[in-house]
Formats: structure tokens, C-alpha cells, sequence
């Protein structure tokens, strides 16, 4: 068992998602973040269903990091409720898992 882990958010179209995943690695908070454009979340918001253009975040990270990595994605995100999930890492290579552990 290791603890890595990957948390996903959500950000719109056209939000500085790149900004958003450069400050999360510069506070040390994500060893790396994926942006993924060309998302689209279908949901229901305020009793209607919405369908949006959106980036997906696949930030990952250790699991000593994820409370000051939510308190992060509060802090910066532009939603009123951001998505915030975190999954475990459940197989990860050893080097892999050094690199997620290293901040410098």
C-alpha cells in the first residue's frame, strides 16, 4: 500500500485551469496536474439540468497533502461548489511514488 492518491476538480472552458494547476504545484500541494480540455459535465444545478463546456484537473498527490489541497481548490476555484474528489492510488511504480513524494 502506498499513499498516493489523485484528486479530480472541475474548472469552465474558459477559466486559467493551467494557472490554477501551476500555483497547486508551486505551494507543493500536487507533485503534477493534468488539464484535460474538452470536458463536458451534465448536472443538475438549482433544479435544472446543465450541460457545460468544462477542463477536468487530475491532480496527483500524497495524502499528507490532501486537506491543505482542498483548502486550496476553495480558496482559488471559481464555483460556488467545487467538485472535489479524491481516489486512491492503488498500484503505483516505485519510481513513480518517489517523484510524487519529492517537492523540490
Amino acid at each position: 500500500m502506498n499513499d498516493a492518491v489523485v484528486a479530480l476538480t472541475t474548472v469552465d472552458a474558459g477559466f486559467d485551469a493551467v494557472g490554477l494547476a501551476r500555483t497547486l504545484v508551486e505551494r507543493g500541494l500536487a507533485s503534477c496536474v493534468n488539464v484535460l480540455p474538452g470536458v463536458t459535465s451534465v448536472y443538475r444545478w438549482e433544479g435544472k439540468i446543465q450541460a457545460d463546456p468544462e477542463q477536468q484537473l487530475v491532480i496527483k498527490t500524497t495524502g499528507d497533502r490532501v486537506a491543505a489541497l482542498q483548502a486550496a481548490i476553495e480558496e482559488l476555484h471559481p464555483y460556488d461548489v467545487p467538485e472535489f474528489i479524491v481516489l486512491p492510488i492503488t498500484a503505483v511504480s516505485e519510481d513513480y511514488l518517489k517523484f510524487l513524494k519529492e517537492l523540490d
